[in-house]
């Protein structure tokens, strides 16, 4: 039998303890840690790559949408979400193939959630598509992710662009680049980390990474890249890869396709 390593997220300490009660009478689950808000569930997913997170929507500071935006998407682990209200658009959800249970928690309900995530572990190179169809759940959440688009300052001879120039309907959003720490990439959504914010936009890694500077950002996962001036610090795994720790706390795997720029980076 499958049995998927699962992180419980939720800012209430009842909530937690009822759901691992009810997980342990599952042999499918096996609870590895609980985070009681967004920044202890991105910090242990990470360390931990944990195939399975129950993740509670509504926390105050990073809720549940804000912790699927900060993950790398080829870290991206299953979600099954968790919410008191069925206002965040739960046809969406469905719809989107990302799960969901409702509190106060039925049983049954949660039986058909985690028998839903096993079935899905066990198809191949699902952690990207994964994060897509997250994506599309947080732009719907917005109403305006269908017509997002991104434009960025034509870099002049010799000079790259300061800023991105992202538009969302009517409303123009200005990010300098040097503001920007990472980029993740999940299909044609867009994931800029820039100075504490996360900023969605619809295009592709491969026309965005065209106008930055390739001596400042380099990829370190194929869909991830990073400002080099953001790293503070470099960490070998004894599988090859590399974690980066980035200034405010972020942290990202370096793949072993993408290890050697890391580390020309340390030997200079």
């Amino acid at each position: 039998m499958t049995t998927l390593k699962a992180i419980v997220v939720d800012d209430e300490k009842l909530a937690r303890r009822g759901m691992v009660l009810r997980l342990a009478e599952m042999p499918e689950i096996e609870v590895i840690e609980q985070c009681s808000n967004g920044e202890e569930a991105v910090k242990a997913i990470v360390a931990l790559n944990p195939d399975l997170v129950f993740l509670d929507i509504q926390m105050p500071g990073m809720d549940g949408f804000d912790v699927v935006c900060e993950l790398q998407s080829d870290a991206m682990p299953l979600i099954i979400f968790v919410t008191a209200f069925d206002q965040y658009a739960i046809d969406a959800f469905k719809v989107h193939a990302v799960d969901y249970v409702l509190k106060p928690i039925d049983d049954d309900r949660l039986s058909q959630a985690v028998e839903r995530a096993v079935k899905r572990h066990s198809q191949e190179s699902y952690s990207g598509d994964s994060k897509e169809q997250l994506m599309a759940v947080v732009q719907g959440r917005h109403g305006s992710g269908a017509t997002m688009e991104v434009a960025t300052e034509q870099k002049a001879s010799g000079t790259w662009p300061e800023r991105l120039t992202i538009k969302d309907g009517n409303e123009f959003q200005f990010i300098k680049i040097a503001e920007i720490q990472w980029i993740d990439a999940a299909g044609d959504y867009m994931c800029v980390h820039a100075a504490g914010k996360t900023h969605i936009m619809r295009t592709t890694m491969k026309r965005l990474e065209s106008s930055l500077n390739p001596e400042t950002f380099i990829r370190v996962h194929r869909s991830s890249m990073v400002n080099v001036n953001c790293i503070v610090s470099a960490v070998t795994h004894t599988n090859g890869e590399y974690m980066l720790s980035l200034d405010g706390g972020a942290q990202l795997k370096v793949s072993r396709s993408f290890r050697d720029r890391i580390k020309e980076l340390l030997a200079s």
